[in-house]
């Protein structure tokens, strides 16, 4: 079996980024993508989400961004990173589902089912998507009504007529509160106090919200989202929420579920017809458990002060789409990093050899 110099396994925009850059190094991989078709994680995105819903998808290495339209974003990303993938002309295979990556006599093996690629070095795009956080509360087995996750979601006119609890304090909650609020009832609940942005969101302030993700990706603790240090912002599709007092009427979490509803720790109980767990995602990282990547802290220490894509632990590990990187600016700036950090393990190993 031929031995290649790089894996990338994912092809959302991180893996896409990096794969560019490997190929414009002149450095032979294949890229594995675990959907049946391009698009990564946009592909399951709800259709009611349209580009001019999203926070924005930058373009990706010297290309120009899509439009920020009507279209919907489940088709109009895909399509773009489709385009992109046959223009470049990038070796990504799919459907290929990586189980586990493994060290054998010091080649990384990448295994998926009886299928399996042994390379010199790796860079994981997986991002967060498939790994969704559902966090566990008292009674929720017993729960008659939908529980749903911000992976499941549907679309807003999926609840009409229903009551529905919103859990979490991120954007996402709020957009959903956004969408939900002025055509059917809705509770919002949250662990902390919602920290509002009342200032433009400017360029600096992004640097210095990256730059707390950053120093936690350095001490080898679990990223954080970048969204969840900037603070929530409001915009006018949320400006009608708002007004009827969906945001204002946030109350702190509940201690446990009932069958028909949530009861506080001060016995308040509330009926409801759905939850919906607007709690995040945790890096879909578990194929890499063989390679013993994690710190004692419990995450993975990237180089350069947790601003660079390298493996503390093995420099032929690249995480790209990990920490200050989940973004589609930072996804694509880490997609480079990754292949100069590929190139560099790849001279230290020839230089080794005998």
């Amino acid at each position: 079996m031929s031995i290649l110099d790089s894996v990338v396994i994912g092809a959302g925009q991180a893996g896409l980024s990096a794969s560019f850059h490997l190929t414009r190094l002149g450095i032979g991989h294949v890229v594995l993508d675990s959907d049946s078709e391009p698009g990564g994680a946009w592909r399951h995105r709800w259709d009611a989400l349209t580009m001019r819903d999203v926070h924005g998808v930058a373009e990706l290495p010297g290309d120009s961004p899509p439009p920020r339209d009507g279209q919907r974003a489940n088709m109009a990303v895909p399509a773009y990173f489709a385009a992109y993938e046959r223009a470049h002309r990038l070796p990504v295979i799919r459907p290929v589902g990586v189980d586990r990556v493994v060290d054998e006599n010091g080649l990384l093996v990448v295994r998926a089912g009886q299928q399996e690629w042994r390379s010199r070095t790796l860079v994981n795009a997986t991002g967060t998507w498939t790994h969704p956080f559902l966090p566990h509360y008292p009674g929720m087995e017993t729960f008659l009504g939908e529980q749903l996750h911000t992976v499941d979601y549907p679309g807003p006119e999926h609840f009409v007529g229903k009551r529905v609890l919103v859990v979490g304090g991120g954007a996402s909650a709020v957009q959903f509160l956004g969408a939900l609020a002025p055509i059917t009832d809705t509770l919002w609940v949250t662990r902390r106090e919602p920290v509002w942005r009342s200032d433009d969101f400017t360029p600096e302030a992004g640097a210095a919200a990256v730059a707390l993700v950053e120093r936690r990706v350095a001490q080898g603790l679990p990223p954080e989202s970048v969204v969840s240090v900037t603070g929530l912002m409001l915009r006018p599709q949320e400006r009608e929420a708002e007004r009827l007092g969906a945001y204002a009427a946030r109350r702190p979490m509940f201690s446990r579920i009932e069958p028909d509803g949530v009861r506080w720790a001060d016995g308040t109980f509330e009926r409801v017809d759905v939850i919906l767990w607007a709690t995040g995602f945790r890096p879909a990282i578990a194929h890499l458990a063989p390679l013993h990547l994690r710190s004692a802290a419990g995450g993975i220490q990237l180089d350069r002060g947790g601003r660079g894509t390298t493996a503390v632990q093995d420099p032929r590990i690249q995480l790209v789409g990990y920490g200050p990187s989940a973004s589609t600016i930072g996804a694509n700036r880490a997609g480079r990093s990754a292949a100069k950090g590929v190139q560099r393990a790849l001279t230290v190993a020839s230089v080794r050899s005998p």
